[in-house]
């Protein structure tokens, strides 16, 4: 269990994120055209895992729209904005935003990867939804950085993630 704020208030997560150095937790996660995603849809690519808790709070669009940017023209790795969203929700962010860089997947068919991940917020106002925080991959699946955004209306580092990639 890890303890994060929201607003200054303690609330905790179901466990801590894995350890760098680990082998990634496969996830089953929903894309934005209602198929199931697992890491092997991203076989032999650099994985950015940015999880938040919806994409419809001012700091995780922001997170999301700053990995679009950076994330242009890449081809050897992904950013995957992990949150409890209904696909048809994302779709509508992602158009609004012009995203078109990172790939929104969704938790609604189960909580299974924010349990694996360790970042279901399992207490306070935001029970059921993910904790913010970035995983990177390595394009074996290896775990090479994670960061538990210790306040939910902080941003990520995006800069010490993006040096690990």
């Amino acid at each position: 269990m890890a303890q994060i704020t929201l607003k200054g208030n303690t609330c905790n997560t179901n466990n801590s994120l894995p350890t760098v150095g680990s082998t990634a937790p496969d996830f089953c996660l929903v894309s934005n055209d209602l198929k199931d995603v697992t890491l092997a849809n991203f076989a032999g690519k650099k994985k950015l895992l940015n999880i938040v808790p919806s994409l419809d709070t001012p700091v995780c669009a922001t997170s999301a729209r700053k990995f679009n940017e950076t994330f242009a023209g890449r081809d050897d790795a992904v950013v995957l904005v992990i949150s409890a969203d209904l696909p048809f929700a994302s779709v509508r962010f992602c158009s609004i935003e012009g995203i078109k860089n990172v790939a929104a997947l969704s938790m609604m068919r189960d909580k299974k990867f924010a349990t694996d991940y360790g970042v279901l917020i399992v207490d306070g106002p935001l029970a059921g939804l993910c904790a913010r925080a970035v995983v990177v991959l390595n394009a074996d699946n290896q775990v090479v950085y994670t960061q538990l955004v210790p306040e939910i209306a902080q941003e990520p580092d995006y800069q010490t993630a993006l040096s690990f990639l």
